[in-house]
């Protein structure tokens, strides 16, 4: 299994200044960023909103590109400071509120890599995702749903996920999904991508508050306790470390299957009780 030689990785996060709904200010910055530090990340692309739809108007795309050029560039001397160690780069989460969104900017894209990050509006499940995904992959892109285990409408058995893969997407569970910040549902729909082998990254979706939590030590805990502890170096350091060098992810190994009646009640109740 390939390690790579740096430390943990943390590729969706909101730690961009007064620019979305995370992270408020520098100081609100500095703080998550000595949280990751504190977890052992050391590479950290932060992803900023961004509505698809404004890439298809160039002046009004420019006129948001620049304003988070502007506060990105202010964390950043403000990271490179105080953590000279953290490589601390720049990508968005990109809605696909409409069908064509384009990624020729390569500031819309992760690091300025071929990887994109992609959300639907409102975590529901729009008709035609998997075109959608297949014509961004036909431009040459590689994008990173993220997290597909919170979308209302995500069948059961996880047939549309499959398609999602074979169209060439790649998926990103939340931290939080495992340790039940966003219910049972969730938490149910990660473990299955999670025992199919279908999460390939692991990420924080942190919105840089000191009121809110990371997760990461929970879910690290939650796959321990299921012998993922392999599965979780593929998803949380060597995948995500990958994308800073445009690289595909490697196959993630599945986590052991489920162990008999018991073990699922267990795992709702942990679930409702998180």
């Amino acid at each position: 299994m390939e390690r790579d030689a740096g430390s943990l990785a943390d590729v969706h996060n909101h730690l961009v200044p007064a620019v979305d709904d995370g992270a408020r200010d520098l100081d609100d910055v500095l703080d998550a960023v000595e949280r990751f530090v504190q977890l052992g990340v050391r590479k950290i692309i932060t992803t900023p909103h961004l509505d698809g739809s404004l890439t298809l108007d160039p002046d009004r795309l420019d006129a948001r590109l620049s304003e988070v050029d502007e506060a990105f560039g202010q964390a950043a001397e403000a990271v490179g400071r105080r953590f000279p160690d953290v490589e601390f780069r720049r990508g968005h989460e990109v809605m696909l509120d409409q069908p064509d969104v384009r990624f020729d900017d390569p500031r819309v894209r992760m690091a300025g890599t071929s990887f994109v990050l992609v959300e639907w509006p409102r975590l529901h499940l729009p008709p035609g995702t998997t075109k959608v995904l297949e014509r961004i992959v036909g431009e040459g892109y590689r994008p990173i749903i993220a997290p597909p285990e919170r979308y209302i409408g995500l069948d059961r058995e996880l047939d549309l996920a499959a398609r999602w893969r074979e169209a060439g997407a790649y998926l990103q569970v939340n931290y939080g999904s495992l340790a039940g910040r966003y219910g049972s549902e969730a938490r149910t729909t990660a473990m299955r991508l999670l025992r199919r082998g279908w999460a390939d990254y692991m990420a924080s979706d942190f919105h840089g508050r000191p009121d809110r939590k990371i997760y990461e030590r929970e879910a690290r805990a939650r796959l321990a306790d299921l012998g993922g502890e392999e599965a979780l170096v593929h998803l949380a350091l060597t995948n995500p470390a990958r994308i800073f060098r445009d690289e595909a992810p490697l196959p993630v190994p599945p986590l052991p299957p489920e162990q008999g009646f018991w073990a699922k009640v267990k795992d709702m109740l942990s679930a409702e009780s998180s």
